[in-house]
């Protein structure tokens, strides 16, 4: 057999097993590359790449399986009419990452991931920091759904961004594809848990989770298809997060459970979203860190500790 160019005409695991390949080896191409080999549009496609070890791969799309249970269908359906978007207060975030915790317990994550990243951040040493979680952003134009050769992530009427790891084949093109760099790979077996044994994969939660398949922030879909608030937003003790419905206008703080028009709040508190001249169009809001509750107090030294010249900004 011609190591240089396998054929693989089965499903996603059969191509494991077939050719002895763990998702986890398998690498990632130049973003041409990506470009070039990701149009599945043509019937008789058949998507080649490289994995880990230099070798060729090539998976023949028409022939994966492509049989969805009842819960992919209705994670891919979404729910109808509504378009969920987030606020984040950058002003209240005092870096408690219970939103970090709830997400890792929902998801059944392993310490080290995260759907969800709180990030310190510090414009210049005479202002300050503050704290951004960032989770997906769930874009309106999302560059990871256009080059995934398999439709394994996908963007649903509701505008949530969601992967099926049952059809993902981990050639984490996805992950090179978003700016946000908010994606994971589950690069070893999963955290083991009793009642994921024998459990129906639900793609609105992601579990259970798999070796060699992408992971990342899901808006808490599952929680949406019960009519509740995501499992970060319901987690943070500082009210740090809005979230709602755009085509209502209305978002709700998940501390306060204080409901307030979408379109004021963005407006009034000088909302922004990150890289907005990429054109993904994310559906998260951040509200500038204005009156942050974290104080800076800059007392002439510098981070090594070290005496400072006297600076006219002192006080």
């Amino acid at each position: 057999m011609d190591q240089n160019n396998t054929t693989v005409s089965t499903t996603r695991r059969g191509f494991l097993k077939k050719f002895g390949v763990t998702l986890g080896t398998l690498g990632v191409v130049s973003a041409l590359g990506v470009v070039s080999s990701c149009n599945t549009a043509d019937p008789n496609k058949k998507f080649r790449f490289l994995n880990a070890e230099g070798e060729w791969v090539e998976v023949d799309i028409t022939k994966m399986d492509v049989h969805l249970t009842e819960l992919q269908k209705r994670g891919r359906e979404g729910i109808p009419g509504k378009k969920f978007v987030m606020v984040i207060d950058l002003a209240k975030c005092q870096n408690a990452r219970q939103c970090m915790a709830a997400c890792q317990t929902a998801h059944h994550l392993k310490p080290e991931q995260h759907h969800i990243n709180v990030l310190r951040m510090e414009n210049d040493d005479l202002t300050g920091h503050y704290f951004m979680p960032k989770p997906c952003q769930h874009c309106d134009n999302p560059p990871c759904t256009k080059v995934c050769p398999v439709d394994a992530t996908f963007q649903r009427q509701d505008g949530i961004v969601l992967i099926d790891n049952e059809r993902c084949i981990g050639c984490r093109f996805c992950i090179a594809a978003c700016p946000y760099s908010a994606r994971i790979f589950n690069w070893t077996e999963p955290k083991p848990f009793e009642e994921d044994i024998d459990r129906i994969y639900d793609v609105e939660l992601n579990v259970p989770q798999k070796k060699g398949t992408i992971s990342k922030c899901l808006f808490s879909a599952d929680r949406l298809r019960i009519g509740k608030l995501p499992y970060c937003v319901s987690a943070c003790p500082n009210g740090v997060y809005w979230f709602g419905d755009a085509n209502e206008d209305v978002v709700t703080n998940g501390t306060s459970k204080e409901s307030t028009r979408l379109s004021t709040l963005l407006e009034e508190k000088g909302a922004y979203t990150l890289l907005p001249e990429l054109g993904t169009k994310p559906s998260v809001y951040y509200l500038p860190p204005r009156d942050r509750l974290i104080k800076y107090n800059y007392d002439g030294k510098n981070y090594l500790g070290e005496d400072e010249p006297d600076n006219p900004h002192h006080g």
